[in-house]
């Protein structure tokens, strides 16, 4: 079946084109493609038409202002690790390594890795850790949500047919906000989580908690934050002590599945040990 193949060079185009039917977009491709040669190679029909947004330039930028950090559709994960960020963002350019080798991190962007919605997602947990939102435009404007309400579950999310991502959007944090990711896998790099942790700390003048979001990535269909630590954390000094407020029944709202790369039961209690370790991180006097 022959496909439609288009490269838009302007936002409009691009709504424009949505609005007439199904397309699969493409930003870096390194979803898209080898999804497609799955299919391809399992005898099964091509899906929608292909709609290339790589030519719409204002989409590449990550722009930081008091309002917030603002990352394009466009931007790839290389662009946010050579970028010179707050260290609040160590977390997610740590979650930036990880996705795949060098060749990947030119290519993949930070929002097609939340488009494609994988529970194994890298980049969800440290987003969520980051109290980020998706900008989403469509043919009667743009619409944000935050990223616990974009991703739905396992390769489903809000984004309308007649939408596009046009940027993540992530609030200012105090100055001295500390983060750390924290991922297991059969081996160190080029691999799919067995689980994954991510973790933001913000700091009043005294040293003590005043926010705290952590978030456990590849043990649920969707990367889930874990309320009850946060709470626990509130006011607690940012020390090694942080590692006691942590206990196993936080994490009950985990669901993990039992797959080739690990049972239920040990991805939830990798996910408690790299809790335990993000705190101990975050809790260094080092930092």
């Amino acid at each position: 079946m022959t496909r439609a193949y288009e490269r838009p060079s302007s936002l409009e185009a691009a709504i424009d084109r949505l609005a007439d039917r199904p397309w699969t977009i493409i930003a870096g491709g390194t979803d898209v493609l080898p999804n497609e040669t799955s299919l391809q190679a399992w005898g099964q029909p091509a899906t929608d038409d292909l709609l290339d947004i790589t030519a719409i330039e204002p989409l590449r930028a990550i722009e930081t202002t008091a309002d917030g950090t603002r990352v394009g559709a466009l931007a790839t994960w290389r662009d946010l690790i050579q970028l010179d960020l707050p260290e609040c963002f160590d977390g997610l350019r740590e979650a930036g390594r990880e996705v795949g080798g060098a060749q990947i991190q030119n290519r993949a962007t930070l929002a097609g890795n939340l488009c494609n919605a994988s529970p194994a997602a890298d980049g969800v947990p440290a987003l969520l850790a980051l109290d980020a939102a998706v900008e989403l435009s469509g043919p009667t404007g743009a619409r944000q949500l935050p990223l616990g309400d974009f991703i739905l579950g396992n390769r489903k999310t809000a984004r309308r047919a007649d939408e596009l991502m046009t940027a993540i959007l992530i609030p200012p944090h105090a100055p001295g906000t500390r983060s750390t990711f924290l991922k297991l896998g059969a081996r160190s790099y080029l691999v799919i989580s067995i689980a994954m942790v991510a973790g933001v700390i913000e700091p009043d003048r005294s040293g003590r908690v005043t926010q705290a979001r952590f978030a456990v990535g590849a043990c649920s269909a969707v990367a889930l934050r874990i309320p009850a630590l946060e709470t626990a954390l509130q006011g607690a000094p940012i020390d090694s002590s942080l590692i006691a407020m942590l206990q196993p029944e936080m994490l009950d709202a985990l669901a993990p599945i039992d797959d080739v790369r690990a049972s239920a039961d040990y991805r939830r209690d990798a996910a408690l040990t790299l809790l335990r370790r993000a705190l101990g991180e975050l809790g260094a006097s080092d930092q």
